[in-house]
């Protein structure tokens, strides 16, 4: 199993909320939802762009694709709300505890006490007598 793909009981919980994987179209064979998604998990966990996927995931443009059909459908939004649901059926949920990571939130430097970019304005010049 390679980094960031799923485990047989990870895949077991998501497989019920997956379309079908029978296209029921002529031609090359559909690739596997686990190995899309493993695919989707690998590019959005590396960092790394669509066209950098390893090919064991199969075509690029294929991960892509059903990523972004998955996504205007809705389809990992369901997944997150069932999950959460699961999740408080069984208490399994701590809403306790949150915390929000400020080091990713960049703030301007003059929030700090940096110099505005700009010219200085001039001093008024003291009239002599």
């Amino acid at each position: 199993m390679a980094r960031y793909d799923l485990s047989d009981e990870e895949f077991a919980v998501l497989e019920p909320f997956l379309p079908p994987e029978e296209s029921g179209k002529p031609g090359n064979p559909y690739r596997s939802h686990r190995q899309v998604l493993n695919g989707i998990f690998w590019v959005l966990c590396s960092g790394a762009s669509w066209r950098d996927l390893p090919e064991r995931y199969g075509p690029w443009s294929t991960v892509y694709d059903r990523f972004r059909r998955w996504r205007n459908e809705g389809l990992f939004q369901k997944i997150l709300d069932a999950l959460e649901a699961q999740g408080r059926r069984a208490e399994q949920l701590d809403f306790e505890f949150s915390a929000v990571d400020g080091s990713t939130v960049r703030a301007h430097k003059s929030a700090a006490g940096a110099e505005k970019k700009g010219p200085r304005p001039r001093k008024a010049a003291k009239n002599k007598p």
